[in-house]
């Protein structure tokens, strides 16, 4: 017996665009809801950081928006890092690299979609253990998130490189500055911390830049699985 089953390519090519976009579209939709109701001031995050991007989807009604988006998000994440898997292993596979390459890039990227899930679910409840499993959520949801993002980088530039890919070296490397760029802000998160006797509103703008900045990430993929013309298909063969 033989079974074919092939996901359609057009819509594997377009996981990266939607994982990318929806969390921005969301997080501003539910910034422009919640300053309407008045449950934050009328602001621009990015230049005046009145806002962190927890505020905009805490209170009704944006967290009707924010929440069910980011819970979505976590799922599309799932399956980008798992397509990523298979994306590398492709292009391993024409140069002669490890058939089991972004093993830790798989596990690293579902960890950070679960982690996710825990900062989504603690989102707006108000006891201690509560607030420190939302920090806690979305702490590792960004750890794991760049480190991830961080081992494809380096796994697109090498695997380039070797089959004499130029236009995707490029996007590796700007990927490579995406997810580098916020340990540096992270970093500046803490002098800011210590010199600052009200860090929040800088702390806040971080955020923003930051979550910007990881999200850009995704969109980066999509052009280099379209240049490689991966396609995503799931074949299975099961022989009597």
């Amino acid at each position: 017996m033989l079974f074919h089953g092939t996901m359609t390519t057009n819509l594997i090519r377009l996981l990266p665009l939607i994982t990318g976009l929806l969390p921005v579209f969301a997080i501003h939709v539910s910034l422009v809801v919640a300053i309407n109701a008045g449950a934050i001031p009328a602001c621009i995050p990015y230049l005046d950081g009145c806002a962190s991007i927890s505020a905009t989807g805490r209170y009704e009604p944006a967290t009707f928006i924010f929440k069910p988006a980011m819970m979505t998000e976590w799922t599309l994440m799932v399956f980008y890092w798992m397509f990523n898997v298979a994306w590398l292993r492709t292009l391993a596979g024409h140069c002669d690299g490890d058939p089991r390459t972004g093993r830790w890039i798989g596990i690293t990227g579902v960890a950070g979609a679960l982690a996710l899930i825990i900062y989504v679910t603690f989102l707006g409840t108000q006891a201690p253990v509560y607030e420190f499993m939302r920090r806690f959520g979305i702490y590792l949801y960004f750890l794991f998130t760049v480190v991830a993002q961080i081992m494809l980088a380096r796994h697109t530039i090498r695997f380039s490189r070797a089959l004499e890919l130029p236009a995707i070296e490029r996007l590796g490397n700007i990927q490579m500055a995406l997810a580098l760029i916020p340990f540096f802000l992270g970093a500046l998160n803490l002098v800011l911390k210590a010199t600052l006797s009200d860090p929040d509103p800088a702390e806040n703008i971080i955020e923003w830049i930051f979550a910007l900045l990881m999200q850009s990430y995704f969109l980066m993929t999509f052009f280099a699985w379209r240049d490689t013309r991966f396609d995503g298909s799931l074949t299975t063969r099961l022989t009597h």
